[in-house]
């Protein structure tokens, strides 16, 4: 049985903490509760007793657990650290290495992996300190999901929301694999799922690159098949990070987002996220940007049309494919609309890559929830029947399962 330490924020949503206990106790690990001075505003320690059936703890100042360095046992005891819900105030506390409390001192004091799901309102998570903090915390080893986008509390919409609890156990139960040497103390079983604990990077959606602050170039895909295929490959076990260009889906349960808005920025999240087991590039990026956005709307003139200088974005799928982190398995998509599998075979050499899913966009499968695709390898052609993209994605994830526990092939 793992052991998680679930530390609840003060805020509203501390009341879905009850649920995480409940899903995690299901699933059969062990929760041990810490409740913050502002969480207890929101929900009792006696309803997270008798939900965990451990003893909550509230306070840096018990004289009888701190005689015994009870923060300090607190977080070394567990196999993970959930802050759940995560606030402004609590995120920017722990991105400073502030101890004031019980529950910052422990965070400063474990030396294991830690969780975070914020919750907020949307004006304070994207306020540029709460996204400073963010950043800061990602680059300290600490995990931080993406809040869902909805309705608030406070009568708002947007980004914010706390993850739904289902999704939280299940990063949980991905990060167990994501670490198991972390976890020596109680070591973890090894998963069934034939990806477990393998890193799989996948992109998604398009790039916009800017033309002036309120135009830019970029193409119909919606993400719909990259996101898709981000949850088949998490469903099987993988750790998966997910670069998003600008789309509006929700993150898949277990799955790491990171998202992005031109083809630069794609590039340095894909270079950030390597090394990996295996990289799936479904993207549809923006082969060019303007030589230099505007600073300002541009303006109508008598003169005619104003003339658009371009330049070539970065090719990341050849950049990977022929790079010193390049994965053990290369995955690149080509969205065609003549000559698919004919101009899918020439890519397949020229990027670097081990197979190409090439299909024919030139109806309306970019926008679409179905897709006939054919798989390209130095083995031949594979055509896959017309099917929902949620099965083409599970077909995908299937063969890449097979493909990474096969024996590896010299190059």
């Amino acid at each position: 049985m793992s052991r998680v330490l679930l530390i609840v924020g003060g805020g509203i949503a501390a009341y879905k903490a009850c649920e995480i206990i409940r899903l995690l106790r299901k699933a059969g690990h062990g929760v041990r509760c810490v409740l913050t001075e502002g969480g207890s505003h929101f929900v009792t320690a006696m309803t997270l007793a008798a939900l965990s059936q451990e003893e909550v703890h509230t306070t840096l100042w018990d004289l009888k657990d701190e005689a015994e360095m009870g923060h300090i046992q607190l977080s070394r005891q567990a196999d993970l650290v959930v802050v759940a819900p995560a606030t402004a105030d609590l995120l920017a506390r722990m991105a400073a290495g502030l101890a004031n409390d019980l529950a910052t001192t422990l965070l400063l004091a474990t030396d294991k992996p830690v969780l975070a799901a914020p919750a907020m309102n949307v004006r304070m998570w994207l306020h540029p300190a709460t996204q400073r903090n963010v950043d800061q915390l990602r680059r300290d080893g600490i995990t931080i999901m993406e809040p869902d986008e909805g309705a608030m509390a406070c009568g708002e919409f947007g980004p914010g929301r706390l993850p739904d609890p289902a999704a939280i156990v299940a990063r949980i139960e991905a990060l167990f694999g994501k670490w198991p040497e972390r976890f020596a103390a109680r070591p973890i079983a090894a998963d069934s799922r034939p990806l477990f604990a393998k890193h799989i990077v996948v992109t998604a959606g398009p790039t916009h690159e800017p033309i002036d602050p309120v135009r830019y170039i970029a193409n119909r895909s919606s993400g719909k098949q990259g996101f898709a295929i981000a949850g088949a490959l998490a469903a099987l076990g993988a750790r998966v990070s997910l670069i998003a260009g600008p789309v509006t889906l929700p993150t898949p349960a277990g799955v790491t987002r990171i998202d992005v808005e031109t083809a630069r920025e794609m590039a340095a999240a894909v270079e950030n996220a390597l090394p990996a087991d295996a990289a799936v590039m479904v993207a549809a990026v923006a082969d060019w940007r303007a030589a230099g956005a505007a600073e300002q709307k541009l303006k109508k003139a008598a003169g005619g049309v104003p003339s658009l200088q371009l330049l070539e974005n970065p090719d990341i799928l050849a950049t990977v494919g022929h790079g010193p982190n390049r994965p053990r398995l290369l995955v690149g998509f080509a969205a065609e609309t003549e000559h698919v599998v004919a101009h899918a075979q020439a890519k397949l050499s020229r990027k670097g890559a081990d197979w190409i899913v090439a299909n024919d966009v030139s109806g309306d499968v970019m926008g679409g929830d179905t897709n006939t695709v054919h798989l390209v390898s130095s083995d031949g052609v594979e055509t896959w029947e017309h099917m929902p993209k949620a099965d083409v994605a599970t077909r995908l994830a299937d063969r890449i399962a097979a493909a990474l526990q096969a024996p590896e092939q010299p190059r």
